[in-house]
């Protein structure tokens, strides 16, 4: 089943992003094999990265519960808040994301 994970970063959190961003990219090359998207969430204009959205492949909520807790900016405390919610495929059109 797949879990969508919504992570809002706390306020002024870039200077932290930016230090464990090489453990965070190898956490998620780690666990890409259940990782159907992930990628930051930003403002408006794209000049700040506020957040992260992933979607993942996990058996229950503690699965995609543990898929969290171990994640790099979750465990030095970037986000401010996160929300878990189990998602089924409705809708699917891959070709209208461009770079």
């Amino acid at each position: 089943m797949l879990w969508i994970i919504r992570l809002i970063d706390k306020p002024n959190s870039t200077a932290m992003r930016a230090e464990h961003q090489a453990a965070h990219s190898a956490y998620l090359k780690k666990m890409d094999p259940v990782c159907f998207f992930t990628g930051p969430l930003q403002n408006d204009d794209a000049t700040q990265n506020i957040g992260s959205l992933w979607i993942i492949k996990a058996a229950s909520r503690a699965e995609a519960q543990a898929f969290v807790d171990n994640e790099a900016f979750f465990r030095c405390g970037v986000f401010e808040s996160y929300t878990i919610n189990r998602v089924r495929m409705g809708h699917f059109h891959p070709e209208l994301v461009s770079g």
